[in-house]
């Protein structure tokens, strides 16, 4: 029979059929293979051996091995999508994993950034022109650092003053409105932009597109110069979500803007916010 090895890699070319994206694929790759370990060590190497006790230590191992609730969690949700995948394929009759429960967690409020960090952010980056334009499009318009790296050249319509989001996996396809500062940044780094026959939109020097983690390093820099401690670049979307709040604008419309699969997504900022937007946001959403 075939061994928990093997229906891995079947696993994973599964995964790759579905055009998961390349870090979604490398996590479950990990995780998985770090729960046959475990079950190899417990004498389990054919799917059909692996019971709910098992799976169940196998978290519990890693409690142990001072992991957080949160990554347990993850991994708890590969298992579960290893064994799915096993029960659909008919390779087990049983899933195992069915009845596993995630480890119970609090997730931490969003980090917002302050006006006067928002503005030390700005004033530190402006003398880096790439970085800029890709700092105030995170801050203007909500996008995902994932859906910033993934932006081809046409995407920006200057004629309408828009963005086009393009869909990925987890992400919603949509179109934001460039208010003037994103697309005067966006501007003038399309006028030094090297040449290059690549169509996305922030290469580096030798006309490659610049990678998610490129610009995760850079965004970091610029934290660090201007001051700015805790914070992450997902902060900039946090930012973006509580400033549209702040202004007025509908949760709902904020909800397509920013790509929220969920209303209570959005709703979640509204108790991190202050004054009366807060609370006609509120009476809003009961009308909905």
């Amino acid at each position: 029979m075939t061994t928990l090895s093997e229906v891995n890699i079947q696993f994973i070319e599964y995964l790759k059929s579905k055009s998961r994206a390349n870090a979604t694929i490398l996590a479950y790759t990990k995780d998985i293979e770090q729960l046959v370990t475990h079950l190899g060590n417990l004498n389990k190497t054919l799917p059909n051996e692996a019971t709910l006790g098992d799976l169940q230590s196998f978290m519990d191992k890693l409690s142990k091995e001072n992991y957080t609730a949160k990554s347990i969690s993850r991994k708890t949700n590969s298992a579960k999508t290893f064994f799915k995948f096993l029960k659909l394929s008919n390779i087990i009759t049983t899933d195992p994993s069915s009845d596993l429960l995630h480890p119970k967690f609090e997730n931490k409020p969003p980090r917002i950034l302050t006006k006067m960090e928002y503005r030390a952010l700005r004033d530190t980056a402006k003398g880096d022109t790439r970085i800029f334009a890709i700092i105030e499009l995170l801050l203007q318009t909500g996008v995902r650092i994932g859906e910033l790296a993934a932006l081809r050249v046409e995407d920006v319509n200057f004629e309408v003053n828009s963005l086009h989001v393009p869909q990925a996996e987890g992400t919603v396809e949509r179109t934001i409105p460039l208010n003037n500062p994103a697309g005067e940044a966006v501007k003038k780094y399309l006028e030094i932009r090297p040449k290059s026959p690549n169509h996305a939109l922030f290469i580096t020097k030798t006309g490659k597109p610049l990678l998610i983690r490129n610009i995760r390093t850079a965004i970091d820099r610029y934290f660090r110069i201007a001051g700015i401690k805790g914070a992450k670049v997902n902060d900039l979307r946090h930012a973006w979500v509580a400033t549209q709040l702040e202004s007025g604008m509908s949760l709902v419309t904020i909800a397509k803007l920013a790509g929220h699969k969920r209303l209570s997504t959005t709703e979640k900022y509204l108790q991190f916010i202050q004054g009366p937007q807060n609370a006609s946001a509120k009476i809003e959403l009961e009308e909905l």
